[in-house]
């Protein structure tokens, strides 16, 4: 079963199961995934969906931020919920030691490195690790990493 089919399949399971606030953010998902194949005039692949799932995710911590400047608590919670409902479709995200050994892994592999390769190893180490950490803290740890 493709991840798209699993996502319908949820859907379905939260309208059975009256679950409102999961249905409403299978819909969404259900929808942004159907624009997003509209506009490739294809069926997506399941590393596709988990991209657009991605987007989602990122779009919505964006927006919790905004929320906790603003005070709203109760939408920081539904913004929570929301994420997590989510995530449950995306593959394990790495952990911060993961991210480091691999980041070291690649610095090795690399060779010499100069302060201003920083835009080169973060392109293989993103190639490497794409939809399973994110960009912002491999980042952070490459260029700890780099200073050092």
């Amino acid at each position: 079963m493709s991840l798209i089919e699993t996502i319908r399949q949820n859907q379905l399971e939260a309208r059975k199961n009256q679950k409102k606030e999961r249905l409403s953010v299978m819909q969404v998902v259900l929808s942004v995934l159907k624009n997003e194949s509209i506009a490739k005039q294809k069926e997506l692949s399941d590393e596709e969906v988990i991209e657009v799932l991605q987007k989602q995710v990122k779009q919505l911590n964006d927006a919790m931020k905004d929320f906790v400047a603003g005070n709203r608590q109760d939408l920081i919670d539904q913004t929570k919920n929301e994420i997590s409902i989510i995530s449950e479709f995306l593959p394990a995200q790495m952990t911060e030691e993961e991210i480091l050994a691999e980041v070291n892994n690649i610095i090795a592999n690399f060779g010499e490195i100069k302060p201003n390769d920083f835009g080169k190893v973060m392109g293989q180490a993103m190639s490497k690790m794409k939809g399973k950490a994110d960009g912002n803290l491999v980042g952070k740890i490459l260029k700890e990493q780099l200073t050092k």
